[in-house]
């Protein structure tokens, strides 16, 4: 068996790896290719989602009931590159959570802010509350159809949540939908102008 140099065997190296990694003519020199870094879809959220959500100003509130809700909610928001105004309360204690739905809701109405989110025992009471200030239309919801429903065709611009009956996975989720969901206007619209005409009587 003829022996082979050093260079010769360079050669039948490189040409097998080019066949191997798929390169053109095995003869031609070739110069790496810079490739762009492996992005997971975490990183490219985390890019990507500060800069398109940071003009989008939630206000947030809840009671004592709602507290840690609001707090594990907060976060979620801030990752997700809103900015956030929170209007209390800022711990367990007793506290009566139509002064937090009003603050909330009189921020919306008065265009200070986006949209708003406030947390209860139920969610009941602070939509009640919200719904009684003028242009603000506040839904409370529990699940990913009624998220979807209240924005899509009854533009909500308030969303109320109930602590005691969801848990914090279930209400990010809720709240993702929520803020992410577009008004689908078209008969809608008519209906939501004849809600919002009822104030004026």
């Amino acid at each position: 068996m003829d022996s082979v140099s050093d260079s010769e065997l360079q050669d039948i190296v490189h040409q097998v790896l080019q066949r191997a990694l798929g390169g053109g003519n095995p003869n031609s020199p070739t110069t790496p290719e810079k490739s762009d870094p492996i992005r997971s879809p975490l990183s490219l959220s985390e890019e990507t989602q500060p800069s398109k959500n940071k003009e989008k100003i939630i206000a947030l509130g809840a009671d004592h009931g709602g507290f840690s809700l609001k707090e594990s909610i907060k976060t979620f928001l801030e990752k997700e590159g809103y900015p956030v105004e929170d209007c209390g309360t800022y711990s367990t204690e007793a506290v009566d959570y139509p002064d937090f739905a009003y603050a909330v809701a009189i921020k919306v109405s008065e265009g200070k802010v986006w949209r708003g989110i406030v947390i209860d025992g139920a969610g009941i009471g602070s939509c009640m509350v919200a719904n009684k200030v003028p242009g603000v239309r506040a839904a409370m919801c529990y699940d990913h159809a009624t998220a979807l429903n209240s924005r899509e065709h009854n533009d909500a611009n308030v969303l109320t949540l109930g602590a005691g009956l969801i848990g914090p996975n279930l209400a990010t989720q809720i709240v993702q939908t929520w803020l992410t969901t577009d008004f689908a206007g078209g008969r809608h619209s008519r209906r939501v102008e004849k809600i919002m005409a009822i104030e004026k009587r």
